[in-house]
Formats: C-alpha cells, structure tokens, sequence
C-alpha cells in the first residue's frame, strides 16, 4: 500500500514506541561484527587513548559530510574520543536534482541519492574523489581512528539508464543485474522471498546471488580496504537473502554473506555489521552470526520511549532485543529514524545526550552518534545551512558526549550493573565493575544516598570537573544532588586531563541564505590560542572571538561562498569547521512559492504508469484531500491539476494508485506554478 510523506507533531512518542517495529528501510541501518576492526601493526594511540578496537569505543556517524571535511575534522573528531566515524556511502551515485549539494531541497540536492548506486567504484560528486578518501583514511590511520563505509549492496537507482556501462557489463547486462521479481512492491516483509527479491521503497532489487555481481562488489570492498576502510555498514542487509532462504528463481544458492564476509582483504580485522531493521521476519539473530553484528533497532526504540516517558527502568533497558548474542550497534537515533519516523520533532539535545549516556556506559553494544544536520532543531530539521559536504552540528562534541566517550575508552573489559537508585525509574546508575560509574537523571533533583558498584573512594565528576562524590562501604554520597535532566560521569583509573578543546564558529544568530550584495557575520573563537578564517579556500586571515567580516555576494560561485574557520588551542590541537553561504539574489532563487486558486501545474506521464495518476498536494499540516489525493486531467501523454485553495512552499506527490513518486517516506517534489513535471 503506498504511503503519503505525513506531518508529525511532538506527539510522536506514540510513532516511536512502535518504531522498534520498523520493517522496511529506506537507504539506512547500522550493527557490529565480532572482528575487532584493527589494523595489523596499528599502534595504540597515545594522544587520546582511542580503543583499539571498534566494538569497544564510539562510532561518530558523519551523515552527508564530504572526505575533505572529515579530514580535517579528524583531529576534533580523535579530541572527542571517538574511535571510529561512518561515512555515508562513497559509492558511484545518481547526480540527481541537477547535482545540488542541500541535503533537502526544492531541486538543488538531497541526501538519499548517495544510496542510489549507479556503479561500485569509490567517488561521488557529493562526497568527494577516491584520492580525497584515500587522504581522509590515512590521517584517521595516524590518529588512531577507524574508518566505516556504509555500502548499499542490495539495490541500484530507480533510474536504471543512468546505471554505469561498466557495471551492467560485469554482470552480463542489466537483465541479469536485478532479481526476476524486483520490479514487484514488498507487500510482505514476513514472506522472506518478497523481503530479499522484491523491490524496497521503490528501489530494484539487485540479484545478490550472481556471482559475477559478487565478484564485482567484492572488488569495490577490497578498494575500500586498500584505500584505508576498516569496517562496512550494509545497508538494507535483511533485503539480502541469508543461505536457507528462499531463492529467486535466476538464482542456484543464496551465498553473497558467504562471499563477502570471507572473500575480501584481511577478512578476520574487518568489522562488519548489517542494517536489519527489526519487524516481521527480520531474521537478526541469523544475519548476527552470518555477518558478525547488526543494528538493535528495536533497543532504540525502548530507550527512545523510555527517554521521552522519563521512565529509564534497569530491567527494560538492559535487554538489547538481539537475540543470544548481544553483538550489536546501539544508537539513540539513526539517519532513517530521525529522517522517516520523525525523531527530529521528538527529541531535543538533552534528550539525545540522555540516551547517549545510556549506551555509551554500557558493556554491551557499540554505540553510533548520529550527527544531525548543523543548526538543525526540533523546529528545523535541516537546519539552515542544509548542506550536504558540510560538517553535521557540533553537538557531536559537547562536553557530555566527550565525558561519556572516554568514560566509555577506559572501561574496555569491565562488566555492567544497572541500577534505579532507591528503584526511581526517572534515574538510572550504570557501574562497570567497580572502576566507574554514569548516574542519569531524567527527573527532578537527585539526592545522592544510594547503592552504588564503585569501590571506596573519593571520585570527581568529569563532566563539570569539581563535584565531588563519596563512596564508602557501596553507597555514594554527594553534598548537592544530581540536576534534573543531566549526566555524571565518575572514574578515576584510565582518566587523562586534556587542554580544553578550541571552538571556532560563526554566531548562531547566522543566516546562510540571504539576499543583497554583502552579508555581515560575526566570529566566534573560545579556548583558542589562534584562529583564521578563509573565504572560498583563499587567504588564511587571522581573527578574535567576535571579530564581525563582510562576504560578498560577487565572488560566489553559483551563488555560494564557503567560509573556513581553524583554530588552536593551548596545547596546539587543531579545530576546524566550514560553513556554506547562499545567495537568493545571485542564484535567481526566490525564498519561497505561492499558489493560488486556479494555479495549475503538468506532468508527463511516466512510463509504465496507468492512465489514472493523482496529484496529492501538502504543506504546513494541510492537504488538498486525502491520499491519494485528487485526479489529474488527462490531455494526450500529460496530465493538468489546478490547485483548489492557496499555498505557500507546499509539495505534490505523483501516483497511479500502485506507484508514487517521490517515494515512499519521501518528501514530495516542491510545489510551483506552471511548472511541468517529468519523473526520471
């Protein structure tokens, strides 16, 4: 049944809680393998104490940032304790909406093209050149940071003429590319032969069971690896059949997990994990032990609705909901969830950094940090930047989050105690043996006169650096209770005192569109001994915390201007941070679109379409009528609406009653008047 894009109000918590049972996945996903990830002949790092291996540190997803961001990143990235970060995928991409670079736009780029491969070699043009990943994996080596590539293995674009030659003549042409039934909607995601050889979210569905597919993934795997990869996220992994699922008819074996977990460079060090969205015939204990780990998706729906209830109740979170082996990539939100199911309008920060506190203090799991669009709310999911290449927000190394990741770095091997402290379900102690210790408190003020795990001791909390805690004969004590909505973070044994980190920012009052010739920014620079800003990778000028410069809108390109920032701080760790400006005026853009009554709009009919194709229009929680909205006129290959009420930046979905477009939990296309729409 197709499925309209809805608007979500803060009463999302009821859609959260059923979002452990999610069972189809649009490009997204995450999990562990039972490899370590580490190099041979890796050294420790000693600059920040990273984990060794990936399973027991933090993962920082860096969603939509190109290699040359990460790159210079990386140093912040290894400041925040993090031992590895995700790429979104690297592979051959379709270039559509004329190859714009907004993560969601009206027609200038969106994220979701990046997982629609139209070739499995390394480079695109949203992320960057083999050559840039390459330099990107070498400096992350020489920190001692992991890299993951999220890979896309179960489908193609749905615009199969823009599929590389090279490809289809790997494979022996396109017939033999895709299963004989990818052209078939999953209508059963418990039926196993729909959910790995019919087409998902409107996406073929690639015969992953020929080998001379096979062959030519693994080769593209094997690049990654020699290029400095560490690890793979598959993306839609349970749409890949395991070996005693049924086959497709083109197909004699279901091998390809077989295949690319055994057949690829220095398979035992890479850490795999599979997107098995958990929901009706998921299967995940089976791609667990075939793949080496998967995402707990139903785990972060419990946290999620247990974040949002105040209820963090020890005995409902200690289940990661995985089956036997506990093997996994835990998150508080993944791209998809907070893409699809609406957690952007759920979950602020302090509620993410509630979450986050939870899995990164555990023993079991590997935790992910989705690294939401910079300036992005709970009022703007894209925020306004919304620039695919740039770095996601800095939330990713508040102080909390740092706190918990090294917490986390010096607890490897140490066991896991919940506790409710006085069994308050609004609070909850997680003690690895009796070394540390991280109190959440969701609630009220905390008073501190509880049991606790932590040996005898004087212990100091690091995330605010001077509160003190006492433990004596297994409880802890404090002179102040603990704030409503905050973390504390105690160890000692494994703890290293580091110079505050730089920041270099703009203010966050900035406007990155605007209109006119100049726009006025004013410069932040905190903990910094040095900062430069650059406009347009030219001259590195120094400046001051609130130092104000001028842009000029003539010296964009394409209407847009990248501004620099760099800094130091005391003991000369880099920062980093790019920003991206864009100019209305000198792009021809107008800000928004407005239709009245009687405003009409075409599309030529799609091919393979039926003659009845309805125009579905939203916005700002209205509808011109329910989905599938209303029909269109026919006149010979094209179809007119005219709008019946007056919009402003509304949108308009496409279907014929079996086919949409965009696609499913997609945003529909931007709304315009008399403007003619073709369908790829």
């Amino acid at each position: 049944m197709l499925k309209k894009l809805t608007s979500i109000a803060l009463c999302a918590v009821i859609i959260l809680t059923c979002a452990a049972t999610i069972s189809s996945c649009s490009g997204s996903g995450s999990g562990t393998s039972s490899s370590s990830g580490t190099s041979e002949g890796d050294a420790a790092n000693t600059n920040y104490n990273l984990t060794e291996n990936i399973k027991d540190g933090t993962i920082l997803h860096c969603f939509c940032w190109n290699f040359k961001t990460i790159e210079n990143s990386l140093d912040d990235i290894a400041a925040a304790g993090y031992s590895a970060i995700q790429t979104s995928p690297v592979n051959e991409c379709l270039e559509g909406e004329n190859g714009g670079m907004c993560l969601y736009s009206d027609g200038y780029g969106k994220w979701y093209y990046h997982f629609q491969p139209t070739d499995y070699r390394i480079g695109n043009y949203q992320l960057g050149t083999r050559d840039e990943f390459k330099s990107m994996c070498k400096k992350a080596d020489k920190l001692g940071i992991k890299v993951i590539v999220d890979v896309v293995a179960n489908h193609t674009t749905p615009t199969t003429g823009s599929i590389n030659k090279n490809l289809l003549d790997a494979v022996g042409g396109i017939d033999n590319l895709f299963h004989q039934n990818s052209s078939n909607d999953i209508s059963d995601y418990s039926n196993r032969l729909q959910c790995t050889t019919y087409k998902m979210g409107g996406l073929p569905d690639i015969n992953t069971e020929n080998k001379k597919y096979q062959d030519y993934f693994i080769k593209f795997l094997n690049d990654c690896i020699a290029c400095g990869a560490d690890g793979f996220r598959y993306d839609a992994a349970k749409h890949i059949g395991l070996k005693d699922d049924p086959k497709d008819p083109k197909s004699t074996k279901n091998n390809f997990w077989d295949r690319v977990t055994t057949e690829i460079t220095d398979a035992k060090r890479i850490f795999n994990y599979g997107e098995v969205l958990q929901g009706n015939g998921d299967r995940i204990e089976d791609y667990i032990k075939k793949i080496g780990a998967c995402t707990a998706s139903t785990y972060g729906g419990t946290l999620r609705n247990g974040i949002l209830m105040n209820n963090l109740d020890s005995f409902t979170l200690k289940d990661l909901r995985v089956g036997s082996k506990p093997d996994c990539v835990t998150w508080v939100e993944s791209h998809d969830n907070y893409i699809n199911d609406g957690n952007w309008q759920a979950m602020g920060d302090e509620d993410v950094i509630t979450g986050w506190a939870v899995i990164a203090a555990r023993a079991k799991g590997t935790p992910l940090f989705f690294d939401r669009p910079y300036g992005s709310s709970m009022e703007n999911q894209w925020g306004d930047m919304n620039r695919i290449g740039a770095s996601g927000d800095m939330f990713y190394k508040d102080k909390r989050v740092v706190a918990l990741n090294f917490f986390r770095n010096a607890m490897v091997g140490e066991n896991e105690k919940f506790i409710n402290p006085d069994d308050d379900t609004s609070a909850l102690e997680i003690c690895r043996g009796n070394k540390g210790a991280v109190i959440i408190n969701t609630s009220n003020e905390l008073d501190v006169n509880f049991k606790t795990a932590l040996a005898d001791g004087t212990y100091i909390d690091r995330v605010d650096g001077k509160t003190e805690y006492t433990v004596k004969d297994g409880k802890i004590k404090a002179d102040k209770p603990v704030p409503e909505y905050s973390v504390v973070v105690l160890y000692n044994e494994g703890y290293t005192e580091y110079a505050p980190a730089a920041t270099v920012k703009v203010s966050d009052k900035t406007k990155f569109n605007y209109s006119g010739k100049t726009l006025a920014v004013k410069l932040e620079a905190k903990n910094a001994e040095s900062a430069t800003y650059s406009v347009n990778d030219g001259k590195e000028t120094a400046y001051k915390n609130g130092d104000k410069i001028t842009l000029k809108a003539k010296d964009a390109t394409d209407g847009v201007l990248s501004l620099t920032l760099r800094g130091k701080n005391s003991s000369g760790k880099s920062t980093y941070m790019i920003y991206y400006f864009k100019n209305d005026t000198e792009t021809g853009k107008s800000s928004g679109k407005i239709l009245e009554p009687g405003d009409k709009f075409t599309l030529v009919k799609p091919s393979g379409w039926g003659d009845k194709i309805y125009a579905y229009i939203y916005g700002d929680g209205a509808q011109e009528a329910e989905w599938p909205g209303l029909e269109m006129t026919k006149n010979g290959d094209k179809y007119e609406y005219k709008c019946k009420y007056d919009w402003d930046n509304a949108y308009v979905i496409f279907s014929d009653g079996s086919t949409q477009y965009p696609g499913e939990n997609e945003q529909g296309l931007p709304l315009e008047k008399d403007k003619e729409y073709t369908i790829p």
